[in-house]
């Protein structure tokens, strides 16, 4: 069973705002990269579950529609599942909390640094209340590549544990291991049940990917990291590749290692299980003739 945790869509790249070309070329992709259905689902061979994100930045004008996502995962017969994006400059939102009613949303994402907003601004917290009653997750998006008009400061991952404390049974990820707050994340990790990270943005980066991966093997905590590819700037197969090949970093050192089985551990855990989600069974396959028809996914 693989999962992937952490991907992207998006009709055009400047659903991302202001900034945004300037944030891709430094990730090594092009300001006109495709990251639509038809570009997502050909990443997506081979993995057995996705989680979709939409975005939402309203500092930056970035919004890449929970609509959009959602249509999208709707046609994925029951293999992918939307994350829906909240800013809390949009105001209040009950909007959002109702999304996370639907079986297709695992929950919610988030962007502090981005939307320069505290974790636990007021404004925010409802829908945090709102996914741990519904048993959905809130994800937070820590990655520094991200355009934003805010403060890296409020994605310290040490700030998410006010939340982690208040509502002990919201399950919290946090993108890309928190870089560049790794110790801070791995420490967080080892504190609270609940709480969990992706190694998205590291797997394309073999040395940071390393250290913060021998970090949590050190820490004990690497049942609490999941996979996630953070399509476009990588391919699922791509950053699998990438998590098995770990090691080459350290040829010829006394460096310490991360144990091979442990590097499976990561990429092949039930993760919607862990996550509270369930439904990490092997989904049914499409009629013959249906996969025959759905040649590509449209644009909705």
């Amino acid at each position: 069973m693989i999962v992937d945790c952490h991907t992207h869509l998006w009709a055009d790249a400047h659903q991302l705002g202001k900034g945004a070309e300037a944030m891709l070329l430094r990730a090594g992709v092009r300001g006109d990269c495709c990251a639509g259905p038809a570009e997502h689902r050909q990443a997506a061979v081979g993995v057995d579950r996705t989680l979709v994100f939409a975005y939402r930045c309203a500092a930056t004008g970035g919004n890449v529609p929970n609509d959009y996502v959602a249509d999208y995962v709707a046609s994925s017969d029951g293999k992918m599942l939307a994350v829906a994006a909240a800013d809390p400059a949009d105001g209040p939102t009950r909007p959002i909390e109702a999304l996370l009613v639907r079986r297709e949303f695992a929950g919610v994402v988030v962007d502090p640094a981005g939307g320069d907003f505290h974790p636990t601004d007021s404004r925010i917290m409802p829908l945090y209340e709102a996914a741990a009653a519904l048993g959905k997750c809130v994800f937070f998006q820590h990655g520094a590549d991200w355009a934003g008009a805010g403060r890296m400061a409020h994605a310290r991952p040490v700030l998410l544990e006010d939340i982690a404390a208040e509502l002990p049974t919201l399950t919290i990820v946090i993108a890309s291991m928190g870089f560049p707050w790794v110790t801070e994340c791995l420490a967080l990790l080892a504190r609270r049940p609940r709480v969990f990270a992706d190694v998205a943005a590291l797997v394309r980066r073999p040395w940071q990917a390393y250290h913060a991966l021998v970090l949590a093997h050190q820490f004990n905590v690497t049942d609490k990291i999941l996979f996630g590819s953070d399509f476009p700037f990588s391919t699922a197969a791509a950053a699998i590749e990438g998590l098995y090949r770990l090691q080459e970093v350290t040829q010829g050192t006394n460096l310490p290692t991360v144990p091979r089985e442990t590097l499976r551990s990561i990429i092949e855990r039930r993760a919607l299980t862990a996550l509270g989600l369930g439904g990490d069974q092997e989904p049914a396959p499409a009629p013959a003739e249906q996969a025959e028809e759905e040649t590509y996914w449209p644009l909705r």
